[in-house]
């Protein structure tokens, strides 16, 4: 039996092994060389780059929300301030899972349906990095429950913020405004640096118009974190520059007194100081409370709100535009009297009717019987529509324009506030370009008793009525008097002037307000009930809008309708009528008569501007 040995050959063994490391020795130069390349990258060449994130994984730059301004009455009476509240809020890039946190968040604090829908709308709308509030306004004891569980809850942490509040509620909300959370058309609109960190913004009124002055300037701070989000210590910052306090014009008590006169009636009001244009109560009823709003209103809550017949939300002082019926014809009985200054001496006879010629439509009288014999005086004092259907038959339409848009009638006021409607005063020019038809005579007539095509804004009426009373000076409204700046600055906002009314005559005013002064204060003046027992001298005019058409034969019976098919009753006025301190108008909507329904909420607040009246009890002033 034969045995095989195999013999080992040393040389290429030892040629192998000298190989292979050889290779190890080259692959380690490679590696090493590839590691020094990278560390080289690293630590030189990108060093600012990562040590930016290192830094981000322990620093956070946080924005510090300004003090939003102050807003005060012109006496000091506080109608927007800040108050501190604690919220829940979810940075939601922080949280792994939405949803789950929310299931467990509801067994520590109690969030309902419209907190929990509310979140999901702003989750869709916000940044990832923002700080969306889950709940508001949260109790002592739900901050404890939380603080208890917090180590659950990544991204969650409770903020201590200062949140707006109108001690006032209801009052003056149309003038004020209120703040609500900003929405994502509104975040493609801001600077979202100026805003980072700010969850509302002004929606209407005051808050809206000056929100670039009362939102302050934004502040920051460096701040070191621990692995849970926590705050350990701030590292470095710039803080925030408070929001400007704005001063109005408006006189709260004032405001309180116009809104109580118009009780449950829909309507408006606007006074105005004459000889500034200062707006002294602006005023549309019904109202609401703003402070839902701010909180986040629920959607039952604003659903009611917004379907209410009565429009709680709608501005009627600056967007309801009315026809402004008789209270327009001093102002063309001022136009009249530059075409003719005999026109004083003037007399006609009011049969109840008017028609044109080669016309059979009708044209009827409030006074079904007539008025008897009228001059100018007389049709102004008793409110004689044929008079002034002939008055503007004889100035044409487009002269009865022209008379009118100097008072401020058919254009936008320049009022400092957002969004007001510019009314309507019509022309042939506009009824061709808008219509696309003729100006036929008929409308002449009844624009000549502030009918047919022309509207006006409760505000345009009060500006035209403060024009009147100065004899031709007419003012842009404001309704801010004065800024405080954070530095303790005053800035006083001047009065603008908007334009001069010069007559050929000046008697011719002292004419027309002689005849606003008997419209009170003379027999037969149709608001001779609201001037006894008035201790000055008030000039005014009442005016009644039809709601519905009524045939020529056919007789208005205000029983008979329903209350939304009433005629609107308005009243101007201004007082002293021999040194003005003040001008109004009054819109009832649905009230019937103008003299019944409006002149006496004239007379409520023209007694307490002028005598010192009782007003209902105003709280919360501020040294501030």
């Amino acid at each position: 039996m034969q045995i095989g040995l195999t013999i080992k050959n040393i040389a290429d063994e030892l040629n192998l092994f000298r190989a292979r490391v050889i290779t190890a020795y080259y692959l380690i130069i490679v590696l090493s060389l590839m590691l020094i390349a990278q560390l080289t990258r690293l630590q030189i060449f990108e060093h600012e780059h990562f040590q930016t994130l290192s830094r981000d994984n322990r620093v956070k730059l946080t924005p510090i929300v300004p003090d939003r301004g102050f807003i005060f009455d012109r006496h000091g009476v506080v109608l927007a301030k800040n108050t501190p509240s604690y919220s829940l809020e979810v940075v939601p890039e922080d949280v792994p899972d939405i949803e789950a946190m929310l299931r467990e968040m509801a067994g520590i604090i109690d969030i309902d349906e419209g907190d929990k829908n509310r979140f999901m709308r702003l989750l869709g709308r916000t940044y990832r990095f923002q700080s969306i509030p889950l709940k508001h306004r949260l109790t002592e004891v739900e901050v404890a429950r939380f603080s208890v569980n917090r180590h659950r809850f990544p991204g969650v942490d409770i903020q201590a913020r200062l949140t707006r509040d109108y001690p006032q509620g209801a009052m003056g909300v149309h003038a004020v405004g209120y703040v609500g959370r900003i929405n994502e058309q509104e975040l493609t609109q801001l600077d979202p640096v100026d805003y980072r960190g700010t969850n509302y913004i002004g929606k209407t009124g005051v808050e809206q118009a000056y929100e670039n002055l009362l939102h302050g300037d934004v502040g920051y701070q460096h701040v070191e974190i621990n692995a849970q989000g926590r705050t350990l210590r701030v590292l470095s910052g710039t803080p925030p520059v408070p929001g400007t306090d704005l001063y109005l014009t408006i006189d709260a008590s004032l405001q309180a007194v116009a809104e109580a006169a118009l009780k449950e009636e829909k309507g408006a009001v606007v006074a105005i100081e004459p000889t500034s244009g200062d707006i002294l109560a602006l005023v549309s009823m019904p109202g609401f409370d703003p402070n839902p709003f701010v909180r986040g209103i629920k959607e039952d809550a604003y659903r009611i709100l917004r379907t209410s017949p009565k429009q709680p939300l709608f501005n009627r002082a600056l967007l309801g535009q009315y026809p402004p019926g008789s209270t327009i014809k001093p102002f063309i009985g001022l136009a009249g009297l530059e075409r003719n200054p005999n026109l004083i001496r003037h007399r006609m006879w009011c049969s109840g009717w008017y028609s044109l010629k080669d016309d059979k439509r009708i044209y009827r009288d409030w006074k079904r019987d007539g008025h008897g014999q009228m001059n100018l005086h007389r049709a102004i004092v008793r409110s004689c529509d044929v008079y002034f259907y002939q008055l503007a038959l004889a100035l044409g339409i487009d002269d009865l324009r022209d008379s009118l848009i100097r008072f401020g009638f058919g254009q936008t006021t320049g009022v400092d506030l957002v969004g007001e409607m510019s009314g309507l005063m019509p022309s042939r020019a506009w009824k061709r370009a808008n219509r696309k038809e003729e100006w036929f005579p008929g409308e002449t007539l009844i624009t000549g008793i502030g009918q047919g095509f022309t509207l006006a804004t409760p505000l345009q009426l009060a500006v035209a009525t403060a024009t009147l009373a100065t004899r031709g000076m007419r003012f842009a409204p404001r309704i801010v008097d004065r800024l405080i700046k954070p530095t303790g600055e005053e800035i006083i906002v001047p009065p603008v002037r908007a334009g001069t009314i010069t007559v050929s005559d000046e008697a011719s005013w002292t004419q027309i307000t002689d005849a606003m002064i008997g419209v009170v204060h003379e027999v037969g003046g149709t608001a001779r009930g609201v001037g006894i027992g008035c201790t000055y001298p008030m000039a005014g005019k009442t005016g009644t809008v039809q709601v519905i058409s009524l045939d020529p034969d056919e007789e208005y019976k205000r029983e008979e309708l329903d209350k939304k098919l009433h005629d609107h009753g308005l009243f101007i006025a201004f007082a002293p009528a021999n040194k003005p301190r003040i001008a109004v108008s009054v819109v009832v909507e649905n009230g019937g008569n103008g003299s019944q329904s409006a002149a006496p909420i004239a007379r409520t607040i023209l007694d307490h501007y002028l005598l010192g009246s009782e007003a209902p009890a105003i709280g919360d002033h501020s040294d501030r």
